[in-house]
């Protein structure tokens, strides 16, 4: 056999749709799952590291990244699979704290494993007939927990809180002026929209995607707690008016990224009504407590919302990625994005056309993200994920309790923390006694960032950080993954303290 032809037969070309392919790519598969599974197990395991840390040029040289001519062999493919689960993070890890993602769900996992397995793309029910239908079914039940009635409205999976968040700025301001769909933003007056000073960064990049401007996004104070102050909402959007500018636009957070506060949605729902303003929450983070019956009163007054953003790919844990933009005005969506491309959304097709979503969405091409959280939801129950939510708040207030008053630890706001986070300085004992105030600030900006690549140097946890406002850099422990424990949280407070006695 000529050497070319021997190397043919270990390569990607003897796999299906090859003809006799099935065995090859039933072995070739089967040793792909193993490797998924050795991973997955080794993900749970608390004596593996959270992280195997390089820097970006290490890494770069340690294995040969580069895309060739000529194809590899399967050999290849499987140590390229092991090589780069080797330097992932470990997020389902039991001490891996560090974003608002985390953990892994073996049912949502299987169903995402189903998903890719058919390949198809949510703008039609001629090409994805369940997943549709399961999209409905799923945005209809998130409708009647938000408390709108029947569940009516409309809503739509999307890639991820941001974009959820541009479509409900997009949707507010074709409610206000729909000429601006043609026309453009020269056919309307000056647009601004409002939200507390602690929101997601998303609202202003969304409308700098609408060319709406950065500028025309009015930041609204925040209480020492992070929570929106109504009162200077309330006055900012009259100084807008008498500028001669036209609010149309108010995010209110359910959850916000840093301190985990839920802005006071019922106040703020008075003064949108009283000035003919879209609501929208942005419960990217917080709308997945709708869920806890112990909870949910973080927020009331949600079900006066224009729309509302959530992820159950935070807080339920369902895989990346699994955002819900819900809007409580039915037909809106539709009238605002629609093209009526000929080529996919045909008038005389044989079945009921309100089933072909896609045109509602700004993208074409739609991933099909609904079949994990669907399938979760089937396998866990309401209650399930209830318990699931109830055990990672139990979890954050135990942290709490056990920081408050220890020595070395300083809250960054009073008070219990609302959601998962728990905002916190560690004053190592080279500066607990500092006389000089500044010059203890100083210091203490330094600590979080030190202790932090320490944790990754050792790969034994990871826990975020960052400065705020006036504040220096302080730790920023969030709490959405299932599989933490009272012992984790234990030793994640050893831990800190290990890395950051010597500063």
């Amino acid at each position: 056999m000529h050497t070319n032809e021997m190397k043919t037969t270990r390569t990607t070309y003897y796999l299906l749709p090859a003809m006799d392919g099935d065995t090859k790519t039933m072995t070739f598969l089967q040793e792909v799952v193993d490797i998924l599974m050795a991973y997955i197990v080794e993900s749970f395991d608390r004596e593996t590291k959270v992280i195997d840390f390089h820097y970006p040029n290490e890494l770069l040289q340690m294995n040969n990244w580069e895309l060739q001519d000529e194809p590899a062999t399967l050999d290849d493919i499987l140590i390229s699979c092991r090589a780069t689960l080797k330097y992932a993070i470990k997020t389902a890890h039991p001490r891996y704290f560090n974003q608002l993602s985390t953990g892994l769900d073996m049912v949502g996992l299987a169903a995402d494993w189903l998903t890719s397995t058919a390949n198809t793309n949510m703008f039609t029910y001629e090409v994805a007939p369940v997943f549709v239908l399961l999209e409905y079914v799923t945005l209809k039940k998130m409708r009647e927990i938000i408390g709108w009635p029947d569940g009516r409205g409309d809503g739509i999976f999307s890639p991820g809180g941001a974009i959820s968040n541009m479509y409900a700025m997009l949707l507010a301001r074709f409610k206000m002026f729909p000429e601006v769909k043609e026309k453009g933003m020269s056919s309307v007056p000056r647009l601004v929209a409002f939200t507390s000073e602690h929101s997601h960064f998303s609202i202003k990049k969304g409308a700098a995607a609408l060319g709406i401007g950065t500028e025309s996004v009015i930041c609204i104070k925040a209480d020492e707690s992070g929570k929106l102050v109504p009162a200077d909402l309330e006055r900012r959007i009259l100084e807008a008016k008498q500028k001669g500018f036209v609010p149309f636009f108010v995010s209110a957070t359910a959850g916000t990224t840093v301190y985990g506060a839920f802005d006071p949605l019922i106040a703020i729902s008075d003064i949108c009504k009283k000035y003919n303003i879209w609501m929208h929450v942005d419960g990217a983070w917080g709308g997945s407590l709708l869920m806890s019956r112990r909870h949910r009163w973080k927020l009331d007054g949600v079900e006066r919302a224009n729309s509302v953003t959530w992820n159950p790919h935070k807080m339920m844990s369902v895989p990346l990625q699994c955002s819900a933009l819900l809007v409580r005005e039915e037909g809106l969506m539709q009238n605002c994005n629609q093209m009526h491309a000929c080529y996919l959304f045909q008038q005389d097709k044989h079945y009921d056309l309100s089933y072909d979503t896609g045109d509602k969405a700004l993208q074409c091409g739609r991933h099909v993200d609904i079949f994990k959280l669907w399938l979760m939801w089937r396998a866990k129950g309401t209650i399930g994920f209830e318990a699931q939510i109830d055990k990672c708040l139990e979890l954050s207030e135990y942290l709490y309790n056990k920081i408050k008053d220890r020595e070395g630890y300083e809250m960054v706001f009073d008070g219990k923390p609302q959601h998962t986070n728990v905002c916190f300085w560690y004053l190592p004992p080279g500066i607990r006694y500092m006389e000089d105030k500044e010059e203890r600030k100083k210091h203490l900006h330094k600590v979080a960032p030190v202790i932090k690549a320490r944790m990754m140097e050792y790969g034994t946890t990871m826990v975020s950080y960052q400065p705020q406002g006036d504040k220096v850099n302080f730790f920023r422990m969030v709490i959405s993954n299932p599989a933490a424990t009272f012992e984790d949280i234990d030793f994640l407070i050893e831990e800190i303290e290990r890395l950051g006695q010597d500063l």
